[in-house]
């Protein structure tokens, strides 16, 4: 491993062991190859990456709930752990770094708790700055019985972060101030969503005001308008991620925007699939186009590769790490034989 951490090659993947796993790709071929591993704590499940790409960030979903910061090494991208920071909440599940690389947000799924912990010069964390409680419930009596925080990003002005919470059928929206590092509620900015759908993960458009939900309980993308001015979210439209007629038992898990915003990507854990919706370039509306069996089980989180000519697709319950090729153009996806056999992986980030 010569190239800098910042080689599109170098993928960090993020497991259900003790251990985050570095796998090199081959972008002509999409070849996969394990090339090292590091001990991360238990449950390294969710990773980000510092915008400086020289640190990395993974969450130790645990009923104390911790989060980890390593150092990428300019050389090879391996990484060297810098220290931990309790997370403010019980299992967290998702974490994301604002762009000024000031401050790492936290989502704790079991505490139902959103959180922000500074990060220092070095990349790594300060204990918790703010940590701020949800509330509420939803009518699914076994999923929805407490508030339970899935994600949390910051918008693209960095002004406001928003927050899906899968317990209480709500996305959060919050003032982000760097400043005092802190996360303030902006009361009228929720986004109310239909009882039941278990908001889980969120994608911002890159040009338009619109931001979308991977809704986990009820197998839907809505899409909602956000107005970045005062932080103010509005329901706009919702689309099935399965196709017309299926009934099986299914729960999306990730979602993403491809880099021109032309094509929508929602992970099907049940239907075994990726769902591609194409979006329409003046107004945002999806339209499914295909759904494509991701060769494997239980499929969490999933990545474009920065070239866009690649999806990879983290399926946890069958142990594998299986690459797709992508049409730049229209975004569909095709099957390759390309895979790589690594534990319970869930969560997969290109250096």
């Amino acid at each position: 491993m010569t190239e800098a951490p910042t080689d599109p090659d170098l993928l960090y993947v993020g497991t259900y062991t003790e251990n985050v796993y570095l796998v090199r790709m081959d972008r002509r071929s999409g070849e996969l190859l394990q090339v090292g591993a590091v001990s991360a704590g238990a449950n390294p499940s969710f990773l980000t990456i510092h915008p400086n790409r020289r640190a990395l960030y993974a969450v130790n979903e645990l009923d104390k709930g911790a989060v980890s910061a390593f150092a990428i090494e300019s050389g090879t991208g391996a990484l060297t752990r810098l220290n931990e920071q309790p997370s403010g909440g019980g299992a967290p599940c998702y974490i994301s770094v604002e762009q000024s690389g000031r401050a790492l947000l936290v989502a704790n799924y079991a505490g139902g708790s959103v959180g922000l912990l500074p990060i220092e010069p070095n990349g790594a964390l300060a204990p918790a700055a703010s940590v701020i409680q949800h509330a509420g419930k939803g009518p699914n009596a076994e999923r929805q019985e407490a508030p339970h925080a899935h994600c949390i990003l910051p918008d693209p002005s960095n002004r406001f972060a928003l927050a899906a919470d899968l317990g209480a059928d709500r996305v959060f929206v919050y003032h982000l101030d760097l400043g005092r590092k802190s996360l303030s509620h902006v009361e009228s900015g929720d986004a109310v969503m239909r009882p039941g759908a278990g908001p889980r993960h969120l994608a911002f458009h890159p040009t338009l005001p619109l931001v979308f939900v991977a809704n986990e309980l009820d197998s839907t993308v809505a899409t909602l308008r956000f107005a970045s001015g005062r932080g103010g979210l509005s329901p706009l439209d919702t689309h099935a991620t399965v196709p017309a007629g299926w009934t099986g038992t299914n729960y999306p898990a990730d979602i993403h925007v491809a880099s021109n915003g032309r094509a929508l990507y929602v992970s099907n854990r049940g239907h075994n699939s990726i769902a591609v919706f194409s979006v329409a370039e003046s107004t945002g509306a999806l339209t499914l186009e295909q759904t494509v069996y991701t060769e494997g089980d239980w499929p969490r989180n999933f990545s474009l590769d920065p070239t866009g000519r690649w999806l990879l697709v983290a399926n946890q319950r069958s142990n594998s790490v299986v690459a797709f090729g992508r049409d730049p153009e229209n975004g569909k996806l095709t099957p390759t034989r390309q895979r790589i056999a690594l534990p319970s992986p869930v969560c997969l980030r290109f250096a």
